[in-house]
């Protein structure tokens, strides 16, 4: 059992956790590509999204096995050649772009749940993913990987709670309201947005064995990162058309069941994902710079560490004053098509030709 759960479900469900907190873990991203369609063009645009996932899951799965290249830049290289210093500049984009979305995420959230300065949530954020980025700590990162796995039964618990009293409410939205065109082009888009993530994962396909399994791994991939995305959807309809214009749509779910305890936690788990991921990006950033000078013979000193993490936090800082709604319209759609380019385009053509022109399926 544990040999079939690394081989078919591993790869997806680490994907899924990396995705969660900056993809839909506000619910303003699923607002910005899919809700504005209307509810019922929001879940034609899921279709799209989980496709695109899947495709290029499969392909990248498969020519990570058959070139035995499970870290980034080995996967890169032989991908994109030369020119895979180009997903270099783009994963650096990324990071700074989830990193300011958080922590505008938390400053909004905070004004609107607690009354504070949304910098103070911002600064507090930031400031503890910098913490812990410096101290690295096993013991935190330890606890900290539990906490996407609490996300999901907090969100779980507002499916449920939100069908038990709006169910008819989200039917009839779901049934009743116009799809807006655009559906199909934004549903592609969020998918390869996620999908810029994906050479950080392929650590985890190290157990696929053959094409078949790289392949059904693939297929899954998708699905596992976008029912969540539909249960969570499902909670937003019910306060559909007025979610639009809030910052932080989940928190207006939680404000609606009425429970201020639920709402507390699910600020406190959050805002605890968010720290989980803006760790492991900066650790993930600091990994490819000292592995980088080592591959030409430099050892870089300690302090380096820390001067780019400093670096990277104060750069998120200052883009997280754009606010939350500009940055993902703006930046997210932005770099979803930089990784349609960068990673889609790629794989299912040059990726697709190469794995087509292997013989060795097994």
């Amino acid at each position: 059992m544990l040999s079939w759960f690394r081989r078919y479900l591993l790869p997806g469900l680490v994907f899924q956790s990396l995705c969660i907190a900056g993809g839909y873990g506000t619910g303003r991203e699923l607002v910005e590509f899919f809700m504005r369609f209307g509810p019922g063009g929001g879940y034609l645009g899921m279709i799209p999204a989980t496709v695109v996932v899947s495709l290029v899951c499969m392909v990248a799965f498969e020519l990570a096995r058959m070139t035995r290249a499970y870290d980034y830049r080995s996967f890169l290289k032989g991908l994109l050649g030369r020119g895979w210093f180009v997903y270099k500049i783009a994963y650096l984009l990324i990071i700074l772009l989830v990193l300011a979305v958080l922590g505008s995420a938390t400053g909004a959230m905070f004004t609107e749940n607690f009354g504070l300065p949304p910098m103070a949530g911002t600064i507090l954020l930031l400031g503890s993913i910098a913490f812990l980025a410096f101290t690295g700590s096993r013991v935190i990162e330890s606890v900290m990987s539990f906490w996407s796995f609490v996300l999901y039964a907090v969100y779980l618990t507002v499916f449920v709670l939100s069908m038990k009293l709006f169910g008819p409410a989200i039917v009839e939205a779901v049934q009743t309201s116009s799809v807006e065109p655009g559906w199909l082009s934004s549903g592609i888009r969020y998918g390869s947005l996620q999908l810029g993530l994906l050479p950080a994962i392929l650590f985890a396909t190290v157990y696929i064995q053959c094409r078949k399994e790289a392949f059904i791994a693939g297929a899954l991939t998708g699905p596992l990162l976008m029912i969540p995305a539909a249960l969570f959807y499902a909670a937003m309809v019910a306060h559909y058309p007025d979610i639009l214009a809030r910052s932080v749509p989940m928190s207006h779910v939680f404000e609606a069941l009425g429970s201020p305890a639920l709402l507390l936690l699910f600020a406190i788990v959050l805002v605890g994902t968010f720290i989980e991921t803006g760790t492991g990006m900066i650790h993930a950033f600091n990994e490819r710079v000292v592995n980088a000078f080592a591959a030409r013979g430099i050892t870089l000193h300690n302090w380096v560490r820390p001067l780019i993490a400093v670096g990277l936090i104060v750069s998120a800082i200052l883009m997280s004053r754009w606010g939350l709604i500009d940055l993902i319209a703006v930046g997210y759609n932005v770099m979803a098509w930089v990784f349609v380019l960068v990673v889609v385009v790629p794989l299912l053509t040059v990726g697709l030709w190469k794995i087509t022109r292997f013989q060795n399926n097994h």
